[in-house]
Parts: structure tokens; C-alpha cells; sequence
């Protein structure tokens, strides 16, 4: 008994060790394998390099300009390698004295650590001219390694440059968004550029390569291209673009070319700044000066200016007056001055418009007729039209961060400030002013809206590699509204056409015009005042914003044009040759036949 246990003792033992052996050498084989190949295979992955962005014309608006980027080995600061590593940077120096060699050398040590076996970027971005003769030279250094380093270069300069935007190094925060970015090493800030990042910027290629131990390629293994060099058109025109930029020489503010189905045509906000600074990098002086300019150079006017609309909702809470509480007959007979509540609420006009219905009211911009209208209507109903007319919400233009600015209610008050509203703010609201505030761009898509009936969602993308960018539409007006919308036509025809319309002197254009002019008061009126001073008269940045919305032709509407310049005074005055001078050239160009 005793020796048959003895004999399954060891019969279980050997057992056992065969088994352990087996796992060894034959199902371990592919993890130890793995770890085998982790030590002698390397992948690499390749940068992609950006797409290009092109006008509606195929002109480039944002290319790469052809250059090298120069690495160093890793350990050279070593005191086996630190002659090396000297004689490495004095021959880069000599070959091209451009370089600052203190930079260098801080971008080495910067990066270089006992953990690191991949070369060193030291200098980011050398010309393909200054390259060129020097190439084979640094090429042959086994210390020094050349590769293609595309760089960002925006031909037209500060043409359309809060709509293009700019590409920059990344930072910390752009690269935990998107880890891409650490191996591309900048990525879109501002405008398109950053709204379509991720198609631009492409996807990375692979690169598998075997090494020896001292990280030597012995040979590629495989090979996996980059997704690159994907082409946005846009629907923007260049050529218009620089037109409407000279007219606007001098002006601060913003405009707006928009088709009706959404896309838009040019596009710009004053001042700009040219692109390639942000490439390059500025001084901290130009930084400064552009940051604390009161100008605000480096604000995108079109999607994150917020400014009281001033007259130009008339037309779109004037539709709502006729739908709703009031018709088109309705009328108020206007004195100019309407006491309520302690306080008198003028109209512009200081002998008033006596008798007043709702086409002269938009024509002739009544403001008597907006308060007593509001005075029947009530805050609730105004705030709930106009934001399902989109006012107070993004339009959905692809530029990144769109603001959606204020339609004031008794909730939006209640719940900013814990105060109860008063009847004097939905009088102000009536015409524009008080705590209204909008975007440029949602008052031309709300002139889109008046124009044909549907709300487009303005687009600057024409083409996102071979596919194009379908126009969307929103219905929102009601079958009553539908039907009423002719009279608000009218009054906007008036505006520009009628001896009384508030702009028509002040248009020379060969394309028949509907439109609203709109004065958005920067400071307040005291009640003490009888007789204001006329806009001129003011300081600079007392004097209120112009506004001037439009659609044409009248009959057969084509195109939004919406001009606003900051302290420009009376929007006709300040914006009707601008925008005159802009329709003429939409003829010129082809895009408005006559």
C-alpha cells in the first residue's frame, strides 16, 4: 500500500512538471514573442499634413508652404556625446545663420531625458529656399535628421480672416481634447479652421520598422499612408471679399453677403488682422496693442458681437403685431411722445408721423407705433415670436462658439437679476433697445426669413471634399403669418424705394432693394433732454450703431446683404452706399442677373 502511494506521489509530481514545462515552452511562446518583438519592432506614426481651403473659385485661402523641420539624437548631453551635441548645433548655426542657437539649444534640453529614444524637434520650420543648398550636407549627420515640416500660410492675408481663422502650436488643453494634435503639433484656433479641425487636420499614417538596441532602423516592415490633404471649398468669393473690404476702409463693423438658401457668398469683420501673425508669432507689443485696441480687432464681429438690433426687428415684430392681437389696419396716431409710468417714450422723429398703420411704420420707422403695439401684445407674446423666429439662438453657421445673444422676457429677467419686469422694458424692446441683444448674423438670417417665408442655416462650406453642402431650411412662420408676410415686404420695398422710406436716399443701386435701416443706441437719452444732439455731435463711442438689412431683387429675392457699422450713427446714412455699392457688384460678378 505504502509503495502504491509512493508511486502516485511521484507519478503526480512528474505530472505536474511536464505540465508546467509544457505551458512554457509551448502556450507561453506568444506572449514571450510579443515581448520579443516589443523590443526590437517599432511604430512610428506619420503626421498627416492639413488640407488645403479654397474660395468658391478654387482660390487658395489657406495653404502649406513647403519647409523642413531639423531633430537632433536623443543623449547628447552626455559627457561621451556633449562635444557632439556641440559640434552638431555650431554646424546648423554656420549653415543657417538665421537660427538663433541659445533657442536650439533650450528645445533640446527642454525634451531630452534619460526615458527618450525618439530625435529631438529643435527647429520646427526652415523655408524650403534657405533648405535647399544646405540639404545634403545636414542630411548626411547621423545626429541631425531632416523631414518635410508643412506650414500654414494664408495668401490673402487679412482678407476674410475672422471667417477663415488661423492655425497655431497646440497647448496642453488642445491636446487632451484631441491627442492628434501632440503628433501634428498645432491645430485650428479660430474660424473655419477650427470649426473643421478634425476633417482638415486628416488622420495619421503608420510606420512599422525594426531596430537594434541602440534604436538603428535595420528595415521597414510595414507601411500605411496618412489620410491627408483633404480640400474644404468654401462658398466664398475672394475676389468680392477684397471689393467689400475696401468699402469698409477705415469702419468698424461688420457685414454679411448671404444666398437666401443659407450660403454665404463674403463675409467680414473690422478691424482685421493679417493670419499669418499667429503662424509666425507676434510680438508681445502687437499683442497688446490688438488686445487693448477699443476696437476689438480680435473679435469675430459677425457671430460674437452683441449689439441692440435697434429698428431692424421691426419687420419680423411687426409681422407678429398683424398676426396675433392686432391686424394691418390698426394705427396709432403719433405725437412722438407717449408719457408712461412716470417717464416719456419718444419716437425719433420730433414732430411725430401722425397717422400711422403698419407699412409706415416699418418705412418710415414709427417707434410710436411699435410701443403702442407692444402695449397690446405684452412682453410674453413679443419674446415667444420673435425666438421662434430664431432671434435669442444660434443660427447654426459653422464658425465655432456662435453666440446666441438676448431676447428679453419677465423669466429671463426674473431668473438674472431676481427683479419683476416693468412695462417700460417691453416698450424699449419694441424698438430694439433695452437689454435686446443680437448677433449680425442672426439679423440676416432673420432677413432671409422676411425675404422668402423659410429660415435658412447659414453655411460658408460649399464642398467638404467631393461632397456639397445641401441648403436647410426651417419652417417657422405660421399659415397666418405666411399669408401676411406680402405687407411686411411691402413696407421693407418702401423702405428703400418710397421718397419716405428711411434709406432711400441713400441708395444708389442698379438692383431693386427691400430692407430695414435700424439706429441701436449705445448710451441712454435723459428725460431732461428736449432736443438730442444730432449723431455727429457726439463723442465717438457715444454715437449709436447703424444698421441696414436687406434682400433683393425685391421681386425675385436672391441675396441677403446686411451692413452694420459700430457708432456709424443713422443706418442708412452710415450703411446705404455699402451696401448699394455691394449689389452693384453682384451684378458686375454674374450672381444677380438683370
Amino acid at each position: 500500500m505504502k509503495v502504491k502511494f509512493i508511486i502516485f506521489v511521484f507519478a503526480s509530481i512528474w505530472l505536474m512538471l511536464i505540465t508546467r514545462v509544457f505551458f512554457l515552452a509551448i502556450q507561453s511562446n506568444n506572449y514571450y514573442s510579443e515581448l520579443s518583438q516589443n523590443n526590437t519592432i517599432k511604430v512610428e506614426q506619420i503626421a498627416p499634413v492639413r488640407g488645403e481651403i479654397l474660395d468658391i473659385h478654387n482660390n487658395p485661402v489657406a495653404i502649406n508652404k513647403l519647409g523642413f523641420r531639423i531633430s537632433l539624437a536623443p543623449h547628447l548631453l552626455s559627457k561621451k556625446q556633449k562635444k557632439n551635441f556641440e559640434a552638431e548645433i555650431d554646424l546648423i548655426v554656420k549653415l543657417l545663420p538665421s537660427l538663433d542657437r541659445e533657442k536650439i539649444e533650450k528645445n533640446y534640453r527642454k525634451k531630452d531625458s534619460f526615458y527618450n529614444h525618439n530625435f529631438i524637434e529643435v527647429v520646427p520650420f526652415i523655408p524650403y529656399e534657405e533648405m535647399t543648398p544646405v540639404y545634403s550636407i545636414l542630411n548626411l549627420r547621423k545626429n541631425i535628421k531632416i523631414t518635410a515640416a508643412p506650414k500654414r500660410f494664408y495668401p490673402y492675408k487679412n482678407i476674410a480672416a475672422h471667417m477663415i481663422g488661423y492655425v497655431a502650436r497646440a497647448n496642453k488643453k488642445d491636446i487632451e481634447e484631441n491627442p492628434l494634435v501632440d503628433l501634428i503639433g498645432y491645430t485650428g484656433k479660430t474660424g473655419i479652421e477650427k470649426y473643421y479641425n478634425e476633417y482638415l487636420q486628416g488622420t495619421p499614417g503608420q510606420r512599422k520598422i525594426k531596430v537594434n538596441a541602440n534604436n538603428q532602423e535595420i528595415e521597414q516592415l510595414n507601411y500605411v499612408p496618412a489620410d491627408e490633404n483633404r480640400k474644404l471649398t468654401l462658398s466664398l468669393d475672394m475676389e468680392l471679399q477684397q471689393y467689400i473690404s475696401k468699402l469698409f476702409d477705415g469702419k468698424v463693423g461688420t457685414y454679411v453677403v448671404m444666398g437666401v438658401d443659407g450660403a454665404i457668398l463674403s463675409a467680414g469683420s473690422f478691424p482685421n488682422y493679417d493670419l499669418n501673425i499667429f503662424v509666425n508669432g507676434m510680438s508681445h507689443q502687437m499683442y497688446n496693442e490688438l488686445s487693448s485696441s477699443l476696437d476689438h480687432p480680435f473679435t469675430n464681429k459677425l457671430v460674437h458681437g452683441l449689439y441692440p438690433p435697434g429698428s431692424t426687428i421691426k419687420p419680423a415684430l411687426g409681422l407678429l403685431y398683424i398676426t396675433t392681437d392686432l391686424n394691418e389696419r390698426w394705427s396709432v396716431d403719433c405725437k412722438s411722445r407717449l408719457p408712461l409710468g412716470g417717464r416719456i417714450f419718444r419716437c425719433w422723429k420730433h414732430q411725430g408721423h401722425g397717422y400711422t398703420e403698419i407699412v409706415k411704420a416699418i418705412r418710415e420707422s414709427c417707434d410710436d407705433y411699435f410701443y403702442k403695439g407692444s402695449l397690446v401684445l405684452g412682453n410674453q407674446k413679443m419674446s415667444t415670436g420673435l425666438k421662434r423666429y430664431n432671434l435669442g439662438a444660434k443660427t447654426g453657421v459653422d464658425l465655432p462658439n456662435e453666440f446666441i445673444g438676448v431676447v428679453p422676457s419677465r423669466e429671463w429677467k426674473y431668473n438674472k437679476y431676481k427683479r419683476i419686469w416693468n412695462v417700460g422694458e417691453t416698450l424699449n424692446m419694441s424698438i430694439g433697445q433695452g437689454d435686446f441683444l443680437t448677433t449680425p448674423m442672426q439679423i440676416a438670417q432673420m432677413t432671409a426669413l422676411m425675404a422668402t417665408g423659410k429660415l435658412p442655416k447659414p453655411h460658408f462650406a460649399k464642398f467638404i471634399g467631393e461632397q456639397e453642402i445641401e441648403a436647410e431650411y426651417e419652417e417657422v412662420l405660421t399659415k397666418k403669418e405666411s399669408e401676411k408676410l406680402s405687407i411686411i415686404r411691402k413696407a421693407m420695398y418702401q423702405v428703400c424705394n418710397n421718397p419716405h422710406g428711411t434709406a432711400t436716399q441713400y441708395l444708389h443701386s442698379k438692383v431693386t432693394l427691400a430692407g430695414k435701416t435700424g439706429t441701436a443706441q449705445v448710451i441712454g437719452i435723459k428725460q431732461d433732454i428736449k432736443k438730442r444732439k444730432l449723431e455727429h455731435e457726439l463723442a465717438y463711442y457715444n454715437r449709436s450703431h447703424a444698421w441696414f438689412t436687406t434682400y433683393g431683387p425685391y421681386k425675385n429675392p436672391q441675396y441677403v446683404v446686411m451692413a452694420m457699422v459700430e457708432h456709424g450713427g443713422h443706418g442708412g446714412h452710415a450703411a446705404g452706399s455699402i451696401v448699394s455699392n455691394i449689389y452693384n457688384k453682384l451684378l458686375e460678378l454674374g450672381y444677380i442677373k438683370k
